[in-house]
Formats: structure tokens, C-alpha cells, sequence
């Protein structure tokens, strides 16, 4: 049963539709995740690791990494080892601070991620094939506005 399923005519139709939102980002995510497991022996947070090396050919400490992945350095650590055994990633000295260091795609790395992010992104446009170029551009809009509602509720709150 999805999350979807829990909600009754009698619910707001806002919870409808919120359960409907995180039903779809579940099953969308389902078929990325099966998508790299079976196509590149590889998992979500590894291609999300790999995806911010990708925004930072100089590299990102691991604090940094552990922050834009929203993540405890213990998992970045993890995730890391793994890639440098495989040679997908490399770390870095950090000038003038011989305990830090940085970590960075290697050519291999890059190269491997380049088709997981091709292959990826297919994924998602087949995620939204049944709806016309209209509704895309409307579903984007009308979920723009709902983002737009959250940063100033978010704004207030941090206030």
C-alpha cells in the first residue's frame, strides 16, 4: 500500500495531494535507485556524492561534502573509501593544512558518472512521459508556487 492509499475522500484535499506528491517522488525514486543497482552496481548516496564532485571538479572537503548531501561525515567517510578503492574518486592535500584534505572525481570517475547521469536523467523524462509539454510546464509552475509559499513560511519561522 503507498502512502497515497492511507488518505480518504473525507481528508483535505491538500493531504491528498501532499500523500499523492511523496507517493510519486517514492515511486520515481524506486526506479532510480533499481536503475543504478542493476545498470551500474552502485546506490543513490554514491551518485549523489559523485553528482556534487561533478559540481566541484577542484574538489569539496568532506565537511562540505557531509553538508550539501545532508549527511554525517561518518556516511561521507564510507562512501568515499569505497569510491577511492574503486577509483572513481581521489583525495587531495589541502595547502597549508596538512590534516585536511579535499576529494574529487578521478578521470574515471568523471567518465563513469557522465553515463550514470545520462542514463539518470533518461530515467526521469520516462518518469514524466504520459504528460504533455503543457501540463510539465504547469505542474512546474503551479509546484513553483507552492515552493514559493514554503521559503517565506520557512523565512518566518527562521526569523
Amino acid at each position: 500500500m503507498d502512502l497515497e492509499a492511507r488518505a480518504h475522500s473525507e481528508h483535505a484535499h491538500e493531504l491528498r495531494l501532499w500523500l499523492r506528491l511523496l507517493t510519486c517522488s517514492q515511486l520515481i525514486e524506486k526506479r532510480v535507485r533499481a536503475g543504478l543497482r542493476e545498470q551500474f552496481d552502485t546506490t543513490l548516496p554514491r551518485f549523489d556524492l559523485m553528482a556534487q564532485l561533478e559540481r566541484h571538479p577542484e574538489g569539496l572537503k568532506m565537511k562540505e561534502l557531509s553538508h550539501r548531501l545532508m549527511v554525517t561525515g561518518g556516511n561521507v567517510t564510507g562512501i568515499t573509501d569505497q569510491l577511492v578503492n574503486e577509483g572513481l574518486v581521489e583525495r587531495l592535500g589541502v595547502d597549508g593544512d596538512r590534516r585536511a584534505f579535499r576529494v574529487a572525481l578521478t578521470d574515471l570517475g568523471r567518465a563513469t558518472f557522465a553515463e550514470m547521469a545520462r542514463r539518470h536523467e533518461e530515467w526521469i523524462v520516462d518518469a514524466f512521459e504520459g504528460l504533455s509539454p503543457r501540463d510539465l510546464e504547469s505542474l512546474h509552475k503551479l509546484l513553483g508556487k507552492v515552493k514559493a509559499h514554503q521559503l517565506d513560511i520557512n523565512q518566518r519561522i527562521d526569523e
